[in-house]
């Protein structure tokens, strides 16, 4: 996989012909709406040609496996495809075996280099003792590029048919998956939530589905809502009482607590009703998350991060799901959601205090569309990142490409006269996060949220990690 950021007068027929690959293979991995449109600065991901392809209408695995010289059973093993006959136009998959032609001036090393593999592999292989010998027009064949297995979460809003359908086409890139939210009530009972169709997508892709929490009152958090349960004992049991049971009759395998703004007096409280939770759940097969706000130190104040105490939930529950993320907030200036240099300082931290085994780094799937000048109570429009690029196609702007954040963003004046600011993610700035994932050791990454069509992630991911399965 390639990621390309298109220059001016550029064509896509042209970049298709510079890295040899099918113009509808790049159509259908950046699901371009335009192919005859396309907007300076903007990231295209271009799949490698005999590695990578991405499934056409009308297209079935029997095909493909030909057209490759491969075999569906090759094909369905490399993609985790459990269902040979059922494959969405617009899923990616792993060409398990792939061949190289050599062309003049190629080297062992510019080849390995190409495709991501080392010399030795490629030579061993192709029984090539000295590399010196290669000739042009000489077919090798090229080992599959080994990679690393992360965990990936997502959390999901749309628990309808619509989102069934999206963890149906997602499936393989996703361990967990978190319907939002179940929210607590000061007697210890549960709101209801109608989760089944994302639940039964989730049970046939083999996603580990998590029950998540939250101290949710008319869609915020509540804080004297998160007091009523941390410093009541008995209301306590009550609670994880009827967690257990929700987690029984609809088939959790963990739970995933997202309690925020909860006042710095009941950070030992959170604490000890965690510790309680551990208690209960593990031995019933069950473990336990939480969310936790990014944090740069132990001592940072303000109520949203008081009472997340890094140190101790990273040795009481299973695993943390770093919300790294709405910097760039709705209600706040104009700026990237997840700049990188910011998301580096909160991992800087946590990793001195928590396994980072135990981390999941928060990544986010959207952007959003500020007015400028920005003035104190407007809000942003939460836009998706193939509506980004829309916007800057249609207004005629420029995509700009902040290193600092690895961000990208444009400016715009809409037919009103009005200036906007947007800040969204591409195939670099995924790219950038996945790196971090890596170079840290972390756990894996969890996505805020599905529902935001954003086919480069899924294609950029999979040419960094596979989704680890637990089912």
């Amino acid at each position: 996989m390639n990621i390309y950021v298109v220059r001016k007068g550029d064509q896509l027929r042209s970049i298709s012909q510079r890295y040899g690959v099918n113009i509808k293979q790049i159509i259908a991995a950046n699901q371009l709406s335009d192919p005859n449109v396309l907007v300076v600065g903007q990231a295209l991901v271009i799949p490698s040609p005999g590695r990578e392809y991405i499934i056409q209408p009308g297209d079935n695995l029997w095909a493909i496996a030909k057209s490759f010289g491969t075999s569906v059973q090759a094909i369905a093993g490399a993609n985790q495809i459990s269902d040979p006959s059922s494959i969405n136009v617009g899923q990616v998959i792993t060409i398990p075996i792939q061949y190289h032609t050599v062309h003049a001036g190629e080297t062992l090393w510019s080849i390995a280099q190409r495709y991501g593999v080392n010399t030795t592999a490629i030579a061993d292989m192709n029984y090539i003792i000295n590399p010196s010998t290669l000739y042009v027009g000489q077919v090798l064949r090229i080992p599959e590029k080994l990679l690393p297995f992360k965990e990936v979460n997502a959390y999901i809003t749309k628990l309808n048919e619509s989102g069934a359908q999206e963890v149906h086409q997602l499936g393989r890139y996703l361990t967990y998956l978190c319907p939002f939210t179940y929210s607590i009530k000061e007697d210890g009972t549960l709101t209801e939530l109608n989760e089944s169709a994302v639940l039964n997508a989730a049970k046939t892709e083999h996603i580990t589905p998590l029950m998540t929490v939250t101290n949710f009152v008319n869609q915020d958090f509540n804080s004297d809502l998160a007091a009523s349960i941390l410093r009541n004992a008995p209301t306590q049991d009550i609670l994880i009482n009827n967690l257990l049971t929700v987690m029984r009759t609809k088939g959790y395998i963990g739970i995933n607590f997202d309690f925020e703004y909860i006042y710095p007096e009941d950070r030992e409280n959170y604490n000890a009703f965690l510790e309680k939770v551990v208690t209960k759940f593990h031995p019933n097969g069950y473990f336990v998350s939480t969310a936790l706000a990014p944090k740069i130190s132990s001592d940072q104040k303000g109520i949203l991060y008081e009472a997340h105490d890094y140190e101790a939930q990273g040795q009481i529950v299973d695993f943390i799901v770093l919300m790294t993320y709405e910097w760039g907030w709705a209600g706040g200036k104009p700026l990237a959601i997840a700049p990188i240099n910011e998301v580096k300082k909160v991992l800087d931290y946590a990793v001195t205090v928590i396994p980072n085994y135990k981390i999941l780094m928060g990544a986010p799937l959207y952007g959003r569309d500020w007015k400028i000048p920005w003035q104190e109570g407007t809000f942003a429009k939460t836009i998706r990142p193939q509506q980004a690029v829309l916007l800057a196609s249609k207004y005629g702007a420029n995509i700009e490409y902040n290193q600092t954040y690895q961000s990208p963003f444009f400016r715009y004046t809409d037919e009103t006269g009005q200036q906007h600011e947007v800040w969204f993610e591409d195939a670099r700035s995924v790219q950038a996060k996945f790196d971090v994932v890596n170079n840290y050791g972390l756990r894996g990454i969890s996505y805020w949220v599905l529902g935001n069509p954003f086919p480069q992630n899924w294609l950029v991911q999979e040419n960094n990690f596979k989704a680890y399965k637990l089912i």
